[in-house]
């Protein structure tokens, strides 16, 4: 590259500047010159804005505006950037968000049972997937939807799958153990459906809590000591289990949440006084070691309600009913980032979500 092109940088530094800005703004750039707009539209500074916004997840919830109405919008804390506010008006559906992986949204459609979107709210890109043939899809779960919903979005092949799986259940009876899982390849753009028998349940925070690492993703069940993991490896779904630590346990007041750490798995384990934080470094053995114990006495009368949203080696997010926190790994200081003032009785930990800012689109 020619050091002087612009006058001023090399056009390397110019890139490693402009990947540092968030999406709107970055966008907004074209506009300065030929060679800037040159440069955000090569696929290596892509590459480059991805690689630097994967280092800094934030954490992405939907707050009621009113208890009447069905008017939401998206809040997202970024612990560099503060708060700001995401409309998701360009997909023309009232829609929820069901899943989130490196800067995509999965949603589903409020109105319409079934229908379901991948976009990307920095972009303001949409697809609408293809509705599937598989009518017992609509008898999962109540609500007649999925009861697993997953998002794995590959930053370097730009490619992502959008898996639904959960127990079928015939008209007017319960949920039997066979568990039915389609996958939309958005390279096909078609669906793939593989039945297993599973037997599994989960809470909330278990199904919104989905990690895709190494390939596969993985959900944090409820009754037993195992994380349920779906590897999508050349586009074919296996379902296996990944055993947790021995001396992790959810009994005596005792909570487990699974997340990503610098691209690994992480279980974070919350007692009365202590988080502890796991990490398995090595997937391929499944040795989990533990990297961090966080006293939690500042936060005493708030830990019933805590949960964990997203991390980084620096920095913890954590929802309360109506406050994100982070805590900070290096100062173990702990900061009130956002305080919802809404009349909602849902705590925010219930629609939240890990985010991150990136150029992946969704076509």
């Amino acid at each position: 590259m020619n050091p002087n092109v612009n006058g001023f940088f090399p056009e390397e530094v110019v890139l490693r500047i402009l990947a540092r800005l968030p999406v709107k703004s970055l966008l907004r750039t074209k506009c300065v010159c030929k060679l800037w707009h040159k440069l955000i539209c090569e696929k290596y500074f892509t590459r480059i804005y991805n690689q630097v916004s994967v280092k800094n997840p934030m954490v992405l919830f939907e707050v009621n505006e009113s208890c009447s109405e069905s008017k939401s919008s998206l809040i997202c804390v970024d612990n560099l950037r503060g708060v700001s506010e995401i409309s998701l008006d360009f997909i023309k559906d009232r829609v929820k968000v069901r899943a989130s992986c490196n800067g995509l949204l999965c949603c589903s459609s409020i109105p319409d049972k079934g229908v379901y979107y991948v976009c990307n709210p920095m972009t303001r890109e949409y697809k609408l997937l293809p509705r599937s043939r598989e009518r017992h899809m609509s008898r999962f779960y109540p609500d007649g939807e999925a009861m697993l919903v997953g998002l794995a979005c590959n930053l370097l092949t730009q490619q992502y799958n959008v898996v639904l799986a959960g127990n079928h259940r015939a008209f007017a009876h319960r949920a039997e153990r066979t568990f039915i899982c389609l996958i939309y390849d958005s390279v096909s753009g078609r669906w793939k459906k593989f039945v297993s028998v599973q037997d599994y349940q989960f809470t909330h925070m278990n199904k919104n809590q989905v990690v895709f690492v190494n390939e596969a993703l993985h959900w944090l069940t409820e009754t037993t000591p195992c994380l349920l993991v779906l590897e999508l490896k050349k586009g074919n779904g296996m379902w296996k289990k990944i055993q947790l630590p021995n001396e992790v346990s959810c009994g005596a007041g005792k909570r487990i949440y699974l997340l990503e750490l610098d691209g690994c798995l992480s279980l974070i384990q919350i007692s009365e006084a202590w988080m502890v934080v796991w990490v398995m470094k090595n997937y391929g053995t499944e040795e989990w070691h533990i990297v961090d114990r966080v006293s939690l006495r500042c936060i005493r009368g708030m830990v019933p309600g805590v949960f964990p949203i997203s991390q980084t080696g620096e920095y913890i997010f954590l929802a309360t009913h109506k406050q994100i926190l982070v805590y900070q790994r290096n100062t173990k200081e702990w900061k009130e980032m956002y305080s919802a003032r809404n009349t909602s009785n849902l705590p925010l930990w219930f629609y939240a979500h890990s985010f991150r800012n990136t150029l992946f689109s969704c076509h």
